[in-house]
């Protein structure tokens, strides 16, 4: 029986993690060699008590009708499965401090040969953060470029729908297992990833399901990525874990600034202040990346823009203050009578469209 069909067999054992996993393979590399040991023998490799008898019994059951079994369940539910072994893992995340050691999947993983964006933020966006999400992951895959997030809620969510509607398309790391849809509410939106791009899962089926299994998904989404985008989180969020885990791995981290009244503004504009690139338009992630996208496709981007979703009844009561004459930002707020925090939220929205542009002096006038 080969690695792969053995590393399979150990990752759908309850209570084998991945530290197991890897101290047996550092032990062993040729897993079939470890078919011999009792639970005496794992405890002597530093295996733990209840491990080592549950390592002891799987080697012992190992049987490969039985995982023949097994791997037609998933095949006959349209699941594939990558491990670590095979050709087809992604090496950028094989370059990861913790790589996973199995991905099951239903979609196609050609994209993962593309260059990936991770793009995370709150479960709770205002219009301005879920706008940003979509257009920006619309750009961003109008250019092949693949959105990695997370099916969440919100920020996530968003992403998804922005990239399928490009050609880059996107990836969904789930933080269960494959055969569930959380939130339910997305089992659509999951579907179609399915259908036009990819989803992923570290977990077995029928793995239950809990709170600690997701800050888990967020150190795949930041190893499959070239970069990560955050739009939308507070100071303490699992989007800034991903952020660190991100740098942790010598990754880009780029931020999409919001409103200073804004809690959901404080962790994108925190990772600013530390060194993340502001992030206004898809060409400030692009340029970033000179090996995977040509001059000739920026210069394609700035010449056809994305189609430009309809003006909000605020924005428009701001573009025709604007069209009047250049204003400073407390004209703007006399005029338009909107609180400083909703203001500064619609002119982020104009600027982020190229519709209006902030001039020296905190002046603002139609571009």
């Amino acid at each position: 029986m080969d690695n792969r069909t053995i590393l399979i067999a150990l990752h759908q054992l309850e209570g084998i993690g991945w530290k197991t996993i890897s101290r047996i393979m550092r032990c062993f590399p040729q897993l079939h060699e470890a078919a011999q040991l009792d639970s005496n023998d794992w405890q002597e490799h530093g295996i733990a008590g209840s491990r080592a008898d549950v390592l002891a019994r799987a080697f012992t059951a190992l049987d490969s009708e039985r995982i023949g079994m097994m791997l037609d369940t998933y095949s006959s539910k349209g699941i594939g499965i990558i491990t670590i072994f095979d050709e087809e893992y992604p090496s950028i995340l094989k370059q990861t401090a913790q790589p996973p050691w199995v991905l099951y999947y239903k979609g196609t993983t050609d994209i993962l040969n593309r260059l990936c964006i991770g793009v995370v933020g709150t479960r709770t966006p205002t219009t301005y953060g879920r706008r940003a999400a979509e257009q920006l992951s619309e750009a961003l895959s109008s250019t092949q470029v693949c959105i990695v997030s997370g099916l969440a809620r919100g920020i996530d969510s968003a992403a998804h729908e922005g990239a399928l509607r490009g050609m880059g398309s996107t990836v969904a790391v789930l933080g269960c297992s494959i055969d569930q849809v959380y939130p339910p509410e997305n089992k659509g939106l999951y579907q179609r990833i399915a259908d036009q791009g990819l989803i992923v899962s570290e977990y077995p089926l029928h793995m239950k399901s809990h709170p600690g299994l997701f800050p888990q998904r967020n150190r795949i989404i930041a190893g499959l990525s070239a970069g990560v985008l955050v739009i939308e989180a507070a100071l303490k969020s699992g989007s800034l874990i991903t952020a660190d885990q991100a740098l942790e791995e010598s990754r880009d981290v780029f931020a999409l600034p919001g409103p200073i009244t804004s809690p959901k503004s404080q962790g994108a504009l925190a990772l600013i202040k530390q060194g993340a690139k502001l992030v206004t338009c898809a060409e400030d992630i692009l340029e970033e990346y000179p090996h995977w996208i040509s001059l000739d496709t920026l210069r394609h981007i700035n010449a056809n823009p994305p189609t430009q979703p309809a003006l909000s009844k605020d924005e428009q009561t701001i573009i025709e203050l604007l069209h009047k004459q250049s204003m400073t930002i407390d004209e703007l707020l006399t005029h338009s009578q909107f609180n400083f925090g909703h203001l500064h939220s619609v002119l982020l929205n104009l600027l982020m469209t190229k519709r209006v542009e902030q001039l020296p002096g905190s002046v603002y006038a139609i571009c």
